[in-house]
């Protein structure tokens, strides 16, 4: 029998497998999460804020069913076995995501709707999505379906910075702080939910993987491909806009808990901090452990 380091087998030394291996290592399940805390807890949300954490649910479980769909084009594209098996590890907790969020809304969101006597709502409902965020996912449609067209560089480079850095890196990222921040025993006036904190803490840690997949990927393009790091900068910033829209759009009149100019400035430290990493020769990307942990 081959051992590891035999010709012909997985490099085990390449970035991308050690993301799938640590993706493999920190398993977790959503409908393990207990929720029965949440059921009641609820109840205690202010009016403004539960019209905000229902839009914000719906934000994100479109959002993640959106990505499951649309990364399937670079499982294809991609030639190395480690980078595959990455992938693979991402497309299944894009799946789980967006089966946690499904799970919330059925168990906890509608049932608080019909007590307060609302009219039940769907997290697909269109009332939920504002202008810039459609655009943003048709655009990453069209980013990531490209490379099925033209698999070059520079359209690899697209789709990373759609994909990786601008929905999960920037948009996801804020939204999470943000939820986490609110429902987490911070703030007086609203309750702490923990089975949604706990659902966010799990998605957030496999997003970080995620995005540092996308700027090790982004980084390599501009060293070893060629790609021009403007290209790159001006990608992600004119999608950071888009972002700054959307956290806009989102925000709740007299909503209690992180205001919208926090959550703006979060994402403009996100972007400009992974910005460096990828462009700067002499910046380091954070290790996986860092990565996952920084986003717990």
């Amino acid at each position: 029998m081959p051992t590891d380091t035999s010709p012909g087998r997985i490099d085990h030394d390449r970035r991308s497998f050690r993301y799938y291996r640590n993706a493999v290592e920190r398993h977790w399940d959503p409908h393990e999460i207990d929720l029965e805390t949440d059921r009641e807890a609820i109840q205690d949300v202010p009016k403004p804020a539960f019209d905000g954490l229902r839009e914000t649910l719906a934000l994100f479980g479109a959002g993640e069913e959106a990505v499951t769909e649309d990364l399937s084009p670079l499982g294809v594209v991609l030639e190395d076995v480690a980078d595959q098996l990455f992938v693979t590890t991402q497309l299944y907790e894009e799946a789980k995501h967006a089966d946690f969020f499904d799970r919330y809304w059925g168990s906890i969101i509608t049932p608080e709707e019909e007590r307060r006597g609302l009219e039940p709502t769907a997290p697909t409902d269109e009332r939920w999505f504002p202008d810039p965020y459609e655009e943003l996912f048709e655009r990453n449609e069209e980013a990531m379906h490209k490379l099925l067209l033209e698999d070059t560089p520079e359209n690899r480079a697209l789709a990373y910075c759609h994909y990786h850095m601008a929905i999960e890196g920037i948009l996801a990222q804020t939204g999470y702080y943000g939820v986490q921040t609110n429902f987490s025993g911070e703030y007086e006036e609203l309750p702490r939910l923990p089975g949604l904190v706990e659902g966010f803490s799990r998605i957030r840690s496999d997003e970080g993987r995620h995005v540092g997949f996308g700027m090790w990927k982004l980084k390599t393009l501009v060293q070893e491909e060629g790609v021009d790091p403007g290209l790159i900068e001006e990608t992600i910033g004119e999608l950071a806009m888009l972002v700054q829209r959307i956290v806009g759009d989102s925000a709740e009149e007299d909503a209690i808990g992180v205001d919208d100019d926090s959550l703006v400035s979060y994402a403009a430290a996100k972007h400009h901090d992974r910005m460096a990493q990828i462009v700067d020769d002499d910046s380091e990307l954070p290790a996986v452990e860092e990565l996952v942990a920084l986003e717990e």
